[in-house]
């Protein structure tokens, strides 16, 4: 069977009628946003001499939407990356693409959170990073619990970050 084949055969197990007008693209217009859901684009993380700058840099508010590998529902928020560079910075676009590329896919939260820290620590080696993400389940607010407006946060910190509780509190006040 083709995947189009297959999303048909779920509308049929879930009692649709899949020849009625407003299903019978259904399965193509699924499959294509699923592929798009879980398509990573791989980019060249830019870096470029710090000149002397060893101070916190932090991009905050970052969104992204991944999907569940649980329920394949979608769920969405914001992610916020600090990073004390060594003898490198990075272009600001790429932490934001570090963020949408760990977050295609079939995903747990707490994995996103893990991966750009380590895409960060791997490209830029700073002296530390720290990421912490927020977001809101639609596995839990649609379905089963049904709790709406909760937020499950992430955190993930690496080397004067985890190590230097100053730093660490530096980071944590300024993304609040």
């Amino acid at each position: 069977m083709t995947p189009e084949q297959h999303i048909r055969a779920l509308l049929l197990a879930l009692g649709e009628d899949p020849n009625r007008e407003g299903l019978r693209d259904t399965p193509r217009r699924m499959l294509a946003m699923l592929q798009e859901l879980c398509e990573r684009k791989p980019f060249k993380f830019t870096v470029f001499d710090a000149e002397g700058m060893d101070s916190m840099v932090i991009q905050s508010n970052i969104p992204f939407t991944s999907t569940c590998e649980h329920h394949l529902a979608l769920f969405t928020g914001e992610a916020h990356i600090a990073y004390i560079p060594d003898r490198k910075i990075v272009g600001l676009s790429k932490l934001a693409r570090a963020v949408q590329y760990c977050a295609k896919g079939l995903n747990t939260q707490e994995r996103i959170t893990l991966g750009v820290a380590a895409i960060i620590e791997k490209n830029l080696k700073p002296l530390g990073v720290g990421v912490v993400m927020r977001a809101t389940h639609s596995c839990m607010s649609a379905r089963g619990v049904k709790v709406a407006d909760t937020w499950t946060t992430t955190s993930c910190m690496r080397g004067a970050l985890m190590d230097n509780p100053s730093a660490r509190a530096e980071f944590l006040a300024l993304i609040t």
